[in-house]
């Protein structure tokens, strides 16, 4: 018995689903008998590019075409085993010789971009010079990767991935042909695992369709496919957003408890979140792009909490204690004990991280007066201040000065921006004049600044680490190595 994808190749121009804009241009010249020597067929996989070059490969033979078909005028090639330049010598030699009933002789070269540089060089002077009766078909889901020499010289059609709508209607009359019952949901649920991809929806058709007996719904495949239901992956998201740390965390074990991979979690997320973008969930497509092994259980967990846990005072960082206890008066800090934060600054993004420090004996800053009144008045100037907004400045200004700030700590105290650099190679650079003067620039004048030494300060393990190692069983850190 063929396979499903196999079974409903399409034959003709016509049965060519969801590539219209193709298909009609390939048809025009077809009827006006306008044909290129060379054409290259665009896109992701699974979309009908070698399909359609077969098509077209009979109709311009006026061949008739069945799937099994062996006609020596049509001559398929697969660049990913035959890339080198002899393959393409030996093409080279045998296209001089007409073809044996046809028209044209026409090659398709299948995973063209597979071709070496000097195969590609090779066949470039095929296509300067062509004879009459040869016709190539290249196809590829890499356009880039063809060289621009070969491109000039050929007619590029663009394939695309099927729209859900046409690829669930094309499904359901498959469906209803093999008598698969199968509801619409579910059939929504194989449109979505395909992506777009004919071969890849029509192949997990084929794969759930002796899942059982009775009718297979969206909850039957999610089971079988292991992939969390659209209601549980809207429910993390809603409790992701609102900033319940508890809710999130109760979902996310509510999923992995019921055997979904943690990869398979990411990816549903990611779609979603790709889907129906938000600002309050943007921050995810840092972190769940890394969600693999190993560890792949914690670094989703990471990706769901860190946010909350490094920012108590966001909007969205809410936990059970929050919602019930009254937030406590602000308390002054002695003199001995100033608070600082610990800004880190990632490849792909941003994030603070607020922090006790020591004394002034370890920090090296002089300690001053401070009485209530004073207090209250840094305390609304450290509230205006923004680590993020001055890290952005400061690389948009010099990539190579906001580098060591990615490990640096700060505190804003008594109207002075202090830098902790973590490495005495970092303290240089900021401290050196070059760089300096780009940290004040970017500070501007309502601040005074000062760079310490390395050693000014003890870095604090980092609390948010330790407050997910916790949640995933007291993980440890050792020699500040995390196992995630």
């Amino acid at each position: 018995m063929r396979a499903l994808y196999r079974k409903y190749r399409p034959t003709k121009l016509a049965d060519v689903i969801g590539q219209d804009q193709v298909t009609k241009s390939l048809n025009d010249s077809l009827k006006q008998r306008k044909l290129n020597h060379a054409y290259v067929f665009a896109g992701p996989r699974g979309t009908g590019k070698t399909s359609v070059a077969r098509i077209f490969a009979h109709a311009v033979n006026d061949f008739e075409y069945q799937l099994e078909d062996d006609y020596l005028d049509i001559i398929e090639i697969d660049a990913a085993s035959n890339n080198g330049v002899d393959n393409i010598r030996e093409l080279r030699e045998k296209a001089i010789i007409a073809p044996t009933k046809g028209v044209y002789k026409v090659y398709i070269i299948d995973e063209a971009h597979m071709l070496t540089k000097s195969a590609a060089n090779a066949l470039l002077k095929l296509l300067e010079e062509p004879p009459a009766h040869v016709i190539f078909v290249m196809a590829t889901t890499e356009l880039d990767k063809i060289p621009v020499t070969i491109l000039s010289r050929t007619q590029v059609y663009n394939f695309s991935l099927a729209e859900p709508e046409v690829m669930l209607q094309h499904l359901a009359k498959i469906a209803k042909k093999e008598q698969i019952q199968i509801d619409e949901d579910g059939l929504r649920v194989v449109v979505k695992r395909g992506g777009g991809s004919f071969r890849d929806s029509l192949s997990l058709l084929d794969q759930v369709a002796t899942l059982t007996d009775d009718k297979i719904t969206a909850e039957t495949l999610e089971k079988a496919l292991g992939v969390p239901s659209q209601e549980k992956i809207k429910s993390l998201l809603a409790n992701y957003k609102s900033g319940d740390t508890d809710a999130t965390q109760q979902d996310f074990k509510s999923l992995i408890s019921s055997g979904i991979r943690p990869e398979n979690i990411a990816s549903e997320l990611l779609s979603e979140v790709i889907a129906h973008p938000e600002p309050e969930t943007l921050s995810l497509l840092r972190s769940l792009p890394g969600v693999t092994a190993p560890f792949a259980e914690a670094k989703l967990l990471l990706a769901l909490l860190e946010d909350h846990l490094r920012s108590p005072a966001s909007p969205r960082a809410k936990t059970s204690i929050a919602k019930t206890n009254p937030a406590p008066e602000p308390v002054v800090p002695p003199k001995t004990a100033p608070t600082r934060a610990t800004g880190t600054v990632e490849s792909a993004g941003v994030m603070e991280n607020a922090q006790d420090a020591g004394n002034t004996e370890s920090t090296g800053i002089k300690a001053t007066d401070n009485n209530p009144s004073e207090t209250n008045t840094d305390e609304i100037t450290s509230a205006d201040f923004k680590w993020l907004d001055f890290v952005a400045k400061v690389n948009l200004a010099s990539a190579s000065t906001a580098k060591p700030l990615e490990k640096s700590s700060y505190e804003l105290k008594n109207g002075t921006l202090h830098i902790y650099p973590d490495n005495n190679f970092s303290a240089r650079i900021l401290q050196a004049a070059k760089h300096g003067a780009i940290l004040r620039q970017a500070l501007g004048k309502s601040y005074g600044l000062k760079v310490h030494d390395a050693d000014a300060i003890s870095q604090p393990k980092d609390e948010t680490v330790a407050k997910i190692s916790a949640i995933m069983g007291n993980v440890k850190e050792i020699d500040d190595v995390v196992p995630f």
